[in-house]
């Protein structure tokens, strides 16, 4: 019988300069560049909540993809999150963050669906992250996933969504630059 065979962070690593993948569970996901309106999300998600952080004089970390997170103690789980928020340095090393950050927020892109509505989930939830955001501009919809109290909320880019992580940040969604 034939099985699949299972890749690990080494294949990651071999891929072709600019080729970009995640590796889940042993599966290679190879991923599409970003769109500028992908860029655009992530770019003022990201700032607003590094000038939160920075402006509370906060400890944790925020990072933009591709930035690599290694979700499980094992060489068979390797994700790119658009952004990670961290506040345990102890996970923090010069490759990346070993282990579940505590906020991760993916925008979905046309080849990204499945990946961030199931796969990513099942994964980031198993993991240990606290909150997970699912941005699609497509569907003009934000999907928060409170994974430590198994809740979820759906918003769209007309409303303000409160960061769950933290007690009093919120992000406006119609009065970011997108």
């Amino acid at each position: 019988m034939d099985y699949p065979s299972t890749h690990t962070i080494n294949d990651i690593y071999a891929l072709p300069d600019g080729e970009r993948a995640e590796l889940i569970d042993g599966k290679i996901y190879y991923m599409a560049p970003p769109s500028r309106k992908h860029q655009d999300i992530a770019g003022e998600l990201f700032g607003t909540i590094r000038e939160y952080i920075k402006s509370n004089h906060g400890s944790c970390k925020t990072y933009t993809a591709p930035f690599a997170v290694f979700l499980n103690e094992d060489d068979k789980n390797y994700v790119e999150p658009d952004i990670s928020v961290i506040c345990d340095p102890r996970k923090l090393n010069d490759k990346g963050c070993v282990g579940a950050p505590d906020w991760i927020i993916e925008i979905v892109s046309p080849g990204s669906r499945r990946m961030d509505y199931s796969i990513k989930l099942f994964k980031y939830r198993t993991a240990g992250v606290r909150e997970y955001w699912i941005v699609d501009s497509e569907k003009n919809r934000i999907t928060v996933y409170d994974l430590e109290h198994e809740d979820m909320s759906e918003y769209t880019f007309a409303d303000t969504v409160k960061a769950g992580i933290y007690t009093d940040l919120s992000i406006d969604f119609n009065k970011l630059n997108i």
